[in-house]
């Protein structure tokens, strides 16, 4: 298995479900191999064996060099070409830099590559080198596993690389798409033609949600026989362990996530400041950070509200279940949200939950509320009628707990078993 992140270190809710998928996948019968960049070593190991890429070093993946690369079948074309050059330039600037890629690649052929693991400027030499890596650790292990599974884009490559050099099959996981991290003006030509070799390489694709396999099968062409939606699920181990006393007597409507275009945060601040206009005695609490973060603060300032609002910044680990537990409503209004964790997590912990009908947890989650996005009035109604009518609370908690209670890492990753299987009988 193929990942970019794994908890305790975690950027985003891609770690959270690749431990819970090795997680289930234990308690199902499935031994695995989990690969990452770049391991701290204090990583939980008691369901999964994990390897650090940046200890192995690139060797023994094929005769030669421009073989491995001919087989693997990519070329990273640096984001320093040229934009505006005629075909014949810009054919000649793809060939010098392949040629460099080569020679660079060459000089670093045996020897081993320190990943940072994160998503900085290097991103795409990173995802490239780590298909080579990936290619020598399928070849190093090849007589120890059945199957293949890359999570995301970030590892696509890897997986192919380890698919042709090992001849297993190839699972990729789709958590999200580039349809999903901007608009479709927005998306990034090089990550999207990754996605789709990975697709279309792959023996079956899994969607976190029937909204991301329409987005599979229509936008990227994908045959929609080989396209599978297994929803993610909830981790309930150490539930009961936290007790947090809260300082204030307010109540506390939570925001959790990147504070990013696809999380919708500007429609969160605009329903809290029509619901401060109506009712008091509540505060306002943005969890996370991300490329609007600054935008966001001057939102919240030219709004007034600012004395009702509070940035808490990046939360991990205990702090966002500490987060949870302070919280009286939490609120997901993403734009395009694959699936969606954290409103599973709330509910996990009791808290009512509002979240928007363009998630893939919608199609799962009978007793949250439900707004479309951009409502930002039914929003504001929906905070408003869970903080001032307890009834409605105390129903969307109870409900809401025992729906998620049944959202088990065992039970999807029991139907993931079930699509290995599936293809290796045939």
């Amino acid at each position: 298995m193929f990942g970019w992140e794994f908890p305790p270190h975690i950027a985003g809710g891609l770690g959270t479900a690749c431990e819970g998928i090795v997680k289930g996948l234990a308690a199902n019968g499935v031994e695995s191999i989990f690969v990452m960049p770049s391991a701290s070593g204090d990583e939980d190991q008691s369901s999964t064996r994990i390897i650090n890429a940046s200890d192995v070093a690139v060797e023994n993946v094929a005769g030669s060099l421009d073989e491995f690369l001919d087989r693997v079948k990519f070329v990273h074309i640096g984001s320093n070409l040229i934009p505006y050059a005629d075909p014949e330039a810009f054919t000649e600037l793809v060939e010098d830099e392949r040629k460099r890629q080569i020679e660079d690649f060459r000089v670093s052929y045996g020897q081993k590559y320190k990943f940072s693991g994160k998503y900085g400027s290097n991103l795409l030499e990173e995802v490239a080198r780590y298909a080579m890596v990936g290619g020598t650790i399928a070849q190093q292990h090849k007589d120890e596993f059945d199957i293949i599974h890359a999570h995301d884009w970030l590892t696509y490559l890897a997986g192919i690389a380890a698919k042709e050099l090992s001849g297993k099959p190839l699972v990729v996981h789709v958590h999200a798409t580039s349809f999903d991290r901007g608009t479709d003006d927005m998306v990034d030509s090089r990550v999207y033609a990754i996605e789709k070799r990975g697709m279309e390489y792959a023996d079956r694709v899994v969607t976190v949600s029937d909204l991301t396999r329409g987005i599979v099968i229509n936008k990227y062409g994908i045959d929609p026989a080989k396209v599978v939606t297994v929803h993610n699920a909830v981790d309930f181990s150490g539930r009961d362990n936290l007790q947090v006393e809260k300082a204030i007597k307010d109540k506390v409507v939570t925001f959790l996530g990147r504070i990013t275009f696809q999380k919708g945060p500007e429609y969160f601040i605009e329903a809290a400041a029509k619901v401060l206009k109506r009712t008091k005695g509540v505060r306002f609490v943005m969890a996370g950070s991300g490329d609007l973060m600054n935008r966001a603060i001057r939102m919240v300032a030219k709004l007034g509200i600012s004395d009702r609002f509070h940035f808490t910044g990046f939360l991990r680990g205990q702090e966002v279940q500490k987060m949870f537990a302070l919280s009286d409503v939490y609120i997901m209004p993403s734009v395009s949200e694959p699936f969606g964790i954290s409103p599973l997590e709330a509910m996990r912990t009791g808290v009512p939950s509002i979240i928007s009908h363009q998630s893939g947890a919608a199609e799962v989650l009978k007793y949250a509320l439900k707004v479309d996005f951009w409502d930002v009035d039914a929003m504001a109604d929906d905070i408003y009628a869970l903080l001032n009518y307890p009834a409605l609370a105390h129903f969307s908690e109870t409900h809401g707990y025992r729906e998620v209670n049944e959202l088990k890492w065992n039970n999807a990753a029991a139907k993931l078993k079930k699509v290995y299987e599936s293809i290796l009988n045939k």
